[in-house]
């Protein structure tokens, strides 16, 4: 078994993307993410990858799309402003149908905002990553761990559906420093990629990566192809926990950072008495809606726990068929809740739907 390190949130998911394959970063400093792209500046020379500071968020995404679009594993990361400013390029990578991971870790708006966790980006990862019909693959860490194991599965992802793939953290998951394992052995050569434009020499026909369609037939039977891809996803690609929630008739749903207060303070209300308990999204597209759905068959009530004003809530509903009623608990701004106002936000839901 691999040793265990120490390891800061953004550094571990670094070294896990490098262990992946990734060989080509493109980034822009922003607190709090800072420290992945100083780690890949690190790193990335040292194992023959490119590492490039672009002049802004915009031009990074560009970068990552052109390396993309030769065919390699190419990888950005940014906090909630930054993110904001590569939704153009995220909807030109999906228009040409090309991977990449993006990672977002969350700081509180909207503005400048400020430097503190937040969860208020989920509506724009998750509904809007940029303009047109389009999805890109989310994933939800709650652990350091979590961040290493998402990471590889992320550009995987990203290669099978040929579509960009998100890790949506938090400052509280890039800053704190958590015990983690990292992958054994780094990724083996990885397969061909048969549509990339990184040169033929006259042995196919060469291959052109674009987004524009001036014909709108066409451009609608890609986007209705695209769909049929997504439909795939949502039935085979989603993840979540089941923490205690079978018996549960207070279910709560909460993802990353926030989700680990809101598990302690299920236990605490367990140890009162009241059947709580906790679905957790790993996958926020495609969301969990089949566990869900089979919650509301013994759920009084759904409380959606986040570090937003309640982004997640509509999805919840929306899953549930609105069988069930869905409460909200959350902080926004960057204000991490606490256990003991979880924990208060059970009893008297518990009180409610008696």
């Amino acid at each position: 078994m691999s040793e265990r390190v120490l390891m800061k949130g953004n550094e571990a998911l670094a070294e896990a993307a490098i262990l992946a394959g990734c060989r080509h970063f493109f980034g822009y400093p922003i607190t709090p993410q800072t420290e992945l792209a100083a780690y890949m500046s690190k790193r990335l020379p040292k194992v023959g990858g490119v590492f490039l500071q672009a002049e802004s968020e915009i031009a990074a995404i560009n970068m990552v799309q052109g390396a993309a679009a030769a065919g390699v594993r190419a990888m950005t990361s940014s906090s909630s402003p930054g993110i904001s400013l590569k939704t153009e390029g995220i909807s030109y990578m999906c228009g040409s149908n090309l991977p990449c991971v993006i990672v977002n870790i969350q700081r509180g708006g909207p503005g400048l905002g400020g430097i503190q966790p937040s969860q208020a980006d989920y509506c724009q990862a998750v509904k809007a990553p940029g303009h047109g019909d389009l999805h890109i693959l989310v994933s939800a860490p709650a652990t350091v761990q979590e961040m290493v194991d998402l990471a590889g599965k992320a550009f995987d992802l990203a290669d099978k559906y040929r579509m960009p793939a998100m890790i949506l953290a938090d400052g509280m998951l890039g800053q704190m420093m958590e015990p983690v394992v990292l992958p054994g052995e780094p990724a083996g050569p990885l397969p061909k990629k048969e549509w990339a434009a990184s040169g033929h020499n006259n042995g196919r026909p060469k291959n052109i990566i674009n987004s524009l369609y001036l014909d709108p037939y066409m451009l609608e039977e890609s986007i209705k192809k695209r769909y049929e891809r997504y439909k795939i996803i949502e039935e085979n690609e989603s993840l979540h926990e089941n923490y205690l929630a079978d018996d549960a008739e207070i279910v709560l749903v909460s993802y990353g950072a926030t989700s680990r207060v809101a598990k302690a303070a299920i236990n605490m209300a367990r140890g009162k008495g009241i059947r709580a308990g906790l679905l957790r999204p790993l996958t926020l597209y495609p969301f969990p809606k089949k566990a869900v759905a089979e919650a509301a068959k013994t759920a009084k009530a759904f409380i959606s726990v986040e570090m937003s004003m309640g982004q997640m809530v509509d999805d919840i509903r929306l899953a549930c068929d609105c069988s069930v009623p869905v409460e909200f608990f959350g902080r926004t701004g960057g204000v991490i809740p606490n256990v003991d106002e979880i924990l208060g936000f059970i009893e008297k839901t518990d009180r409610r739907y008696k």
